[in-house]
């Protein structure tokens, strides 16, 4: 399965100047771990955020926001934005900084 490698490129261009970040290929996919933690990814063409269940209702509520669901079973505290709510940069910056916020909550791994 085959992922948007340019977001992936603009993400990890967004995350340069982090701490702790590494990426990881994964479900066909890649993803972005802060600290060992999942933070985002990209799956097919669509932003994996990883919010944390405390903001993930209100985040579902957001335009072109949707449930993170692969497999029949949607997971809590993470959504998946379409790609018309990441054209421009900073709409992608702020679902980076609100991963970061919550990721950061956690205890590295």
């Amino acid at each position: 399965m085959a992922f948007d490698e340019s977001l992936a490129e603009c993400i990890r261009e967004s995350l340069t100047q982090s701490q702790g970040i590494e990426s990881k290929n994964m479900f066909g996919s890649i993803g972005f771990l802060l600290n060992g933690n999942m933070l985002v990814g990209v799956w097919k063409e669509s932003l994996i955020v990883r919010v944390g269940p405390e903001a993930y209702e209100d985040a579902l509520l957001e335009t072109h926001v949707r449930k993170f669901d692969i497999t029949g079973r949607a997971m809590k505290g993470w959504v998946l934005v379409a790609p018309e709510g990441i054209e421009e940069d900073e709409q992608l910056r702020n679902w980076i900084q609100r991963a970061i916020r919550f990721v950061e909550t956690l205890p590295k791994k």
